[in-house]
């Protein structure tokens, strides 16, 4: 018998129920979303009602809702998140998505655990024992390479995840203090004051600058949409958008362009793979992620180090480059471009000082080779900045905005039906894709039909009407002995009982993922020492790598315990390699410590070559 097809799953964000409805509208096989506290979204939370409901409409799909529990927290916090656990269990949910190993060490519910970007896995022994401990699924490292994530995929039966679209943290997820060192705000506690998105200049240990005022640790966002068919060949399964702090359209437009590419690689692969949920989706508009907000796309270090991995010029979204400015006139400007703009249009730029600034179009004209414009003024005049050779971008296209402020996706599963005969009537089955399948009977007297020849045709079109329903007729067969007449208000009645039979059908066929049981004995952590690095925050935390046999194990760093100059936070980000100043490509050169600057404030960045990591390096504001 051929083997079963390998599931691959679209895991998309939701900010609240709402958008991860229409995630899944837009063909998400998943969708992962914050509770009412400890999700490393702070800003992202959400009542436990609100995941009932998405869990219910999810898993009409047999979609899953897997629930962000994944800061670190205080010994005071641990019966308040244990009881949340619970509670996010009764409501439907399908897996905790976990950073803190002291939740394992509580009463936690039957539910699978996910591990969280920030548990930083790298390494196949970091992934072989966090399965060992008890996680169905892991995020890797976004750092990781092809050839890395297949080392760990041969190391683990896990199912294993990994951003393919969205921010990318310049720190390795988990590993980064920055925030909490100079605001208090801690990014393991969902608090990030993004510090890597402020302006910096950069200089040498002489004091030499060599860049000043840019954002030299923000970085461009994710985008492996060319490399989606590698990463499956290297063993990702599950195929994760960042962004639950992202408007709607985003949601909508990105889900949708992954559902296309995941469907079009798994329609030519013979049935190796399939949709981990059901339903096929139309779309009433054509999906362009750079459309919405990104800051400029890299796959990052998927394929190897590449120089275009920062976003220095802004942290904002640009948009797309229209074209140059070339007539300024007191209340317009023309501009040269091949693209199509329109009235609401939203237009950004670089003014004099370096800084992006941005205008809203009230009225566009067509002039030869592109378009006049006319914006809101300003001192009845133009915005300042806007000069003849500027060149302009589009971060709103006000007529692809308007396609997903309405209805733009429907999503439906296929079923089959056959109308049968019974002794005393007639009955319906509906099967769905999935194998599931009723019957219902319908007692009518059998009566020959005025019009045989369109008989048929009439019992198809009737028993076809499904667009109500989350259903679609692939096939309708009529095993009639006769083309028998039966009452529109009969077939009708029929077709919606067997309906909501195969709705009850599904939902009673639908089984939660089981949790993954922990090794026994226990697996030994892969190190016998922790630092500031373990992000051990609580007593059931420590209690969990003592019993994993970790001998020595320092505090989280937001525990105050670290007084001097640490590294703040680890990244794969070079500002040598970025600045040609990598001892790897110029030969002479050494990898002396480099100094970011913002007004008062110092951080040094210091290069570690063989592991081609960037510290940067710096203490804790004093309060």
């Amino acid at each position: 018998m051929p083997a079963d097809p390998l599931s691959l799953e679209l895991l998309a964000p939701a900010r609240n129920a709402d958008f991860g409805i229409e995630a899944i509208n837009h063909g998400a096989d998943a969708v992962y979303i914050g509770g009412p506290a400890f999700g490393a979204r702070a800003d992202a939370g959400n009542a436990v009602a609100e995941i009932a409901r998405l869990a219910g409409y999810a898993h009409r799909f047999g979609a899953r809702v897997l629930v962000a529990l994944n800061t670190i927290l205080r010994d005071d916090e641990l019966d308040v998140a244990r009881t949340l656990a619970h509670q996010i269990h009764d409501a439907g949910a399908d897996a905790l998505i976990v950073q803190d190993m002291g939740l394992l060490e509580l009463d936690l519910p039957p539910i699978q655990l996910h591990a969280s970007t920030q548990c930083d896995i790298r390494t196949p022994q970091k992934a072989r024992f966090l399965a060992d401990a008890g996680f169905s699924q892991m995020v890797l490292a976004r750092e990781l390479s092809l050839d890395a994530i297949r080392a760990i995929a041969a190391r683990t039966a896990a199912t294993l995840e990994f951003f393919v679209h969205g921010a990318l943290c310049v720190s390795y997820s988990g590993q980064c203090y920055l925030s909490h060192a100079r605001t208090g705000r801690s990014a393991n506690r969902g608090e990030c004051a993004q510090p890597c998105r402020l302006p910096y200049d950069l200089a040498d240990a002489h004091g030499q600058t060599l860049a000043r005022g840019r954002h030299l640790l923000s970085l461009r966002d994710n985008e492996q949409t060319d490399n989606l068919a590698a990463l499956i060949n290297a063993g990702i399964r599950s195929f994760k958008i960042e962004g639950r702090l992202k408007d709607l359209a985003y949601v909508k437009n990105v889900t949708a362009h992954y559902r296309r590419r995941l469907d079009a690689i798994i329609e030519s692969s013979s049935g190796r793979y399939g949709r981990s949920s059901s339903g096929r989706c139309a779309f009433l508009f054509e999906p362009r992620p750079e459309k919405t907000f990104n800051r400029g796309a890299t796959d990052y270090f998927v394929r190897g180090r590449h120089a275009d991995v920062g976003a220095f010029d802004s942290p904002k979204f640009v948009g797309e480059r229209v074209g140059e400015i070339r007539r300024v006139a007191r209340d317009s400007f023309d501009v040269a471009t091949a693209l199509t703009l329109g009235n609401g249009d939203g237009l950004t730029y670089f003014d004099a000082a370096g800084a992006l600034a941005g205008l809203r179009v009230n009225l566009a004209e067509r002039v030869p080779d592109g378009y006049r414009l006319f914006p809101a003024l300003e001192n009845g005049g133009l915005p300042p900045g806007l000069n003849a050779g500027s060149v302009v971008y589009r971060n709103h296209d006000q007529a692809f905005i308007r396609l997903l402020e309405k209805k733009s996706a429907e999503r439906r599963i296929p079923v089959r039906l056959r109308l049968g005969e019974t002794a005393d009537g007639f009955e319906l089955t509906l099967a769905d894709e999935r194998g599931v399948a009723v019957t219902v009977p319908l007692a009518h007297a059998r009566e020959t039909a005025r019009d045989p020849e369109r008989a048929p045709d009439a019992l198809r079109e009737n028993l076809g009407k499904l667009g109500g329903t989350i259903y679609a007729a692939e096939s309708i067969e009529l095993a009639l002995s006769a083309p028998w007449f039966i009452p529109a208000s009969a077939l009708n009645a029929l077709r919606r009982a067997a309906v909501a039979a195969l709705d009850a059908a599904r939902a009673k066929a639908w089984r939660r993922p089981p949790r993954r049981p922990a090794a026994e004995p226990p697996t030994p952590y892969p190190d016998d020492a922790l630092s500031y690095l373990g992000n051990v925050y609580n007593r059931q935390a420590r209690a969990f790598y003592a019993r994993h046999g970790v001998k020595v194990i320092a505090p989280a760093y937001e525990c105050g315990g670290e007084q001097g100059e640490v590294p703040l936070m680890v990244t794969k980000h070079c500002l040598r390699y970025s600045f040609d100043l990598c001892p790897k490509q110029t030969r002479g050169i050494r990898p002396d410590p480099l100094l970011l600057i913002s007004g008062k404030d110092r951080l040094t960045l210091r290069f570690d070559c063989k592991r081609c990591e960037m510290q940067v390096v710096g203490s804790a504001r004093r309060k």
